[in-house]
């Protein structure tokens, strides 16, 4: 994939003026964080690679995922994907009402994003596309596909978005910062005709393990039944509420309590299945809705070969340019402008924006006119959560467990909920996920105080 200089003729007023984009190069792939020097804390060793994400504290991101917060309705997705006088669009996972959150989603948005720019364009339109992300990647394909000349600018000095892949000597292969579980078949099947392997993880429940200092289970029955009860039970309901506040109203989080689960705490294994589900949807049972959030979390496959891989095959041919921030988009019912963050303008027929919720948020960009009430009161609506993942890879297994999921129960550690990769990869690999409040407390962390605090947290698996 290139990125080339490109000159735009731009509109500015009565006349024209000529916009030259510096051109920029691809990035060289980034190496992992090196691993601290540091003594094994107890009986686990030292990682001999280290590699973790921090997607709250992204200024292009503000957060891994869009979540359905308590009051936030499906209307508020299909309300911010509504197209603005035929001129301005909108894409990406936050406007997908069935797969919000997913790789899937950002990319069906696209998809919808650039049908709906073909039906009104005309065929010499120049049209940008906002972001390459997932979202961006497969818009600017479709268009280009429906002969539009296509601009994608990108914020970040490599493309991907919230796709982010890391690779280098230091690991057997790529690992994921962003995205790194899929179950879209489609972008399974495409990336295995670029080369790109995927393993199956197999359902959660499938291979997991639940462990404590003083127990172990091998199921968590009681944390499941307690939310789908509390679930059940919040659909009666006049109004919606927090899972928080559905567990309590319900019961269902005495009655876990209350279970008889051997050596493991009813109470703590709840506990346990709620950091599980934050790690799907970044936030926590107090922030989510109880009737827009669902409770499984599904089987998946894990990509081995590069994610972004997908990513730039759909931008092969399309002019990309990176490092490049709008900050601006001014739209009337002839034109859109541009608004750069060198102060330059850019002149455009129209334009697909594919920004992350948390970015509209956080007024990232500034539109003029102001957006409609409607779309603003989605993106004020629909929450932003944050999911981080710490990868660490080690000379051999410390582990005796053969379980692929392990969730550690009745802890104040930040991170329990981890992935081992070595039955299904043949690395000693393990794969951290946090979200939530949890995941903004670890973003605090430095690369030593992580580390030193996850080989704290794994101890109980190395026995």
């Amino acid at each position: 994939m290139s990125f080339t200089r490109r000159t735009f003729l731009i509109g500015a007023g009565s006349g024209l003026s000529v916009l030259v984009l510096t051109a920029c190069a691809v990035d060289a792939q980034p190496e992992p964080t090196p691993s601290p020097t540091r003594t094994a804390t107890g009986v686990v060793p030292s990682p001999a690679s280290f590699a973790r994400s921090a997607w709250g504290k992204d200024s292009f991101a503000r957060g891994a995922v869009s979540f359905m917060a308590v009051g936030s309705t499906l209307e508020h997705r299909r309300a911010l994907s509504v197209p603005l006088l035929r001129r301005v669009f909108f894409a990406g996972e936050a406007t997908s009402v069935d797969d919000a959150g997913t790789v899937l989603g950002a990319r069906l948005s696209g998809r919808a994003a650039a049908a709906a720019v073909a039906e009104v364009g005309n065929a010499n339109d120049r049209i940008a596309v906002i972001g390459a992300g997932a979202a961006g990647a497969e818009a600017a394909k479709r268009l280009t596909e429906n002969g539009f000349d296509v601009v994608v600018i990108e914020a970040r000095k490599r493309t991907g978005g919230r796709i982010d892949t890391v690779s280098g000597d230091a690991w057997p292969f790529p690992v994921e910062l962003g995205a790194w579980r899929i179950s879209d078949v489609d972008l399974i099947a495409e990336l295995e005709g670029l080369g790109v392997s995927t393993v199956e993880l197999g359902a959660a429940t499938d291979s997991s393990v639940f462990r404590s200092t003083t127990g172990e289970s091998g199921s968590d029955d009681v944390g499941a039944v307690a939310v789908e009860s509390a679930l059940a039970w919040a659909k009666q309901q006049a109004r919606d509420e927090s899972l928080k506040t559905s567990l309590e109203e319900s019961g269902a989080d005495a009655a876990a309590a209350a279970s008889d689960t051997g050596e493991l705490s009813g109470g703590d294994l709840l506990g346990q299945h709620l950091a599980t589900l934050a790690t799907v949807y970044g936030a926590d049972a107090s922030e989510l809705s109880s009737w827009f959030t669902g409770d499984d979390v599904g089987s998946a496959r894990v990509v081995t070969g590069g994610l972004r891989s997908a990513i730039d095959d759909s931008l092969d041919g399309v002019e990309t340019f990176l490092s490049t921030t709008v900050v601006g988009v001014a739209y009337s019912d002839e034109r859109v402008s541009l608004r750069l963050g060198t102060g330059e303008s850019l002149s455009v027929d129209r334009v697909v924006v594919t920004v992350p919720l948390g970015v509209l948020q956080d007024d990232g960009i500034d539109f003029d006119p102001l957006l409609p009430f409607e779309h603003r009161t989605a993106i004020a609506a629909l929450g932003m959560g944050t999911i981080d993942t710490v990868w660490l890879r080690f000379d051999e297994p410390f582990w005796t467990t053969d379980a692929v999921l392990w969730n550690l129960v009745g802890t104040e550690d930040e991170i329990t909920t981890w992935y081992n990769l070595e039955p299904i990869t043949g690395e000693p690999v393990l794969v951290g996920v946090v979200g939530g409040a949890a995941a903004e407390r670890t973003e605090l962390l430095s690369d030593d105080e992580l580390t030193t605090t996850v080989l704290q947290t794994l101890a109980p698996f190395a026995r």
